[in-house]
């Protein structure tokens, strides 16, 4: 079963710096159908303007995942890290026992990412923070964040999950397995097919009980997909 998540049925909010399309019921957008696949609680996908950003905030016992599209975001966090993720980087955070982090933007343009979070295995974790460049490989789904140990050079996720990521070229096919494992697909650019589902830049796509999933490129496209048991 596919099920598309059109764009334009997103919950949304506005507050000036931040534009938000939720994929999932958060804050206060709440839609009983649209509670998460699995694990998988949030997929925001966010724009945020220049010189504005998430000031300081904690969470708890949370795999945060971002995936920056345009842009940069500045990462600062009570461990003392500091960094700067780019277009198409990753970062991770497992929020675990407790972490303070804030989230800015300090380049000149809009910064627009996918923010995805993610129940971890367990609770009481220890915190940390990473993140990683990927190469552009085109034309395969290549590992982003991982809880499997086959997955080598990539951040951990602690969790049976697998965020993957694929560059296509228009016309490109490819074929990705789940053998009973749910997914949600959402195409940072440009429209795919998917099982024979179109789906337009930024709506999402659930999969469940599909032994595979046949994408087609219709654009020159960028996806995002994660995998949950």
């Amino acid at each position: 079963m596919v099920e598309l998540r059109p764009f334009d049925r997103l919950g949304q909010f506005d507050g000036g710096w931040l534009l938000a399309r939720y994929h999932f019921s958060f804050a206060d957008y709440h839609d009983p159908d649209r509670m998460g696949v699995g694990a998988l609680r949030v997929w925001n996908d966010d724009a945020i303007q220049p010189d504005s950003g998430f000031p300081p905030h904690g969470h708890r016992d949370m795999e945060i995942v971002t995936y920056v599209r345009e842009g940069a975001i500045t990462h600062e966090d009570s461990l003392g890290n500091v960094g700067r993720t780019e277009a198409g980087q990753v970062q991770v955070m497992s929020a675990g026992t407790g972490i303070r982090h804030s989230e800015y933007n300090r380049e000149q343009c809009v910064t627009r990412i996918f923010q995805i979070w993610i129940l971890p295995e367990r609770t009481g974790l220890p915190p940390r923070w990473e993140t990683r460049p990927f190469p552009r490989t085109h034309g395969i789904l290549q590992p982003l964040a991982s809880g499997h140990p086959e997955d080598q050079g990539v951040p951990r996720l602690f969790q049976d999950a697998r965020v993957l990521g694929a560059t296509l070229d228009k016309g490109d096919r490819i074929t990705h397995r789940l053998d009973g494992r749910r997914a949600y697909l959402v195409p940072a650019k440009g429209a795919v097919s998917v099982n024979g589902q179109t789906v337009p830049e930024r709506s999402g796509l659930v999969a469940e009980r599909e032994a595979a999933l046949a994408i087609e490129a219709l654009d020159d496209a960028e996806i995002i997909l994660v995998e949950v048991a």
